[in-house]
């Protein structure tokens, strides 16, 4: 039982007891991640996953409830790492344009790496189920979607209402999405990032040559719809 008790500091004004318990935490979901990554969630056992880290499979179900309680611990980790590398990214650049080209490729390269193509793109829809995969984004990547969105569109002269900036973020933030499954799919996810950065960073450059022109952005009435039987019809008649 001793070779299974993790090796931990002394941390002033902290419990053994609680460094152990975190250490022990710590622990389950680095091998957890490691695991998943390689394997994936199906192929993974809970018996895989304290020995690797050490432990009985009772201190696992002091901390989490089952596997997917622990998948749900690696895949915060994950998402929330992302999130940080792309944050870091886009904090570099006051110039709206570069800051969404930094977002987009920093983005793209999260998605390259194994542990998030396996455990954010590929299992975490299906484990999580749609509703916890979308919450989940809603916290981490969407919320820089919604910021690098913001910082274009304020670069121009478009006033827009709360709702249409959350439209305009959704659409990019699906562009992005669909960028990653595509990259993840991939026989070679280095080559398909590259096709994916430049096609989606053509629309950007859409967007910053609609700036430059001073081209406003339509209203909600801009667009008319034809009605059967209307004016065309009455003048092709005539």
């Amino acid at each position: 039982m001793s070779r299974l008790v993790p090796q931990v500091p002394a941390v002033p004004g902290v419990s053994r007891r609680q460094q152990y318990s975190a250490s022990t935490k710590r622990a389950l979901v680095d091998v957890a991640e490691d695991l998943f990554t390689e394997h994936g969630y199906a192929n993974t056992s809970l018996d895989a996953i304290v020995a690797g880290a050490q432990v009985t499979k009772g201190a696992l179900y002091h901390h989490f409830s089952g596997k997917q309680a622990l998948f749900e611990a690696v895949f915060d980790r994950v998402e929330t790492r992302a999130a940080k590398i792309i944050q870091k990214a886009v904090k570099g650049n006051r110039d709206p344009w570069l800051k969404a080209r930094a977002g987009l490729r920093a983005f793209l390269s999260v998605v390259e790496e194994p542990g998030y193509r396996r455990i954010v793109v590929q299992d975490g829809p299906a484990v999580l189920g749609y509703e916890r995969f979308r919450e989940q984004e809603e916290r981490t990547t969407f919320a820089i979607v919604v910021e690098i969105v913001r910082a274009v569109l304020d670069a121009g002269t478009w006033q827009l209402e709360p709702e249409m900036l959350h439209t305009f973020a959704r659409i990019f933030f699906g562009a992005m999405s669909a960028a990653g499954e595509t990259v993840t799919s991939a026989d070679d996810p280095t080559l398909e990032a590259a096709r994916a950065e430049i096609a989606i960073g053509f629309i950007i450059a859409g967007l910053q040559s609609l700036d430059a022109e001073g081209v406003a952005l339509p209203g909600r009435d801009a667009v008319a719809v034809p009605v059967p039987g209307g004016d065309e019809d009455d003048r092709s008649s005539g």
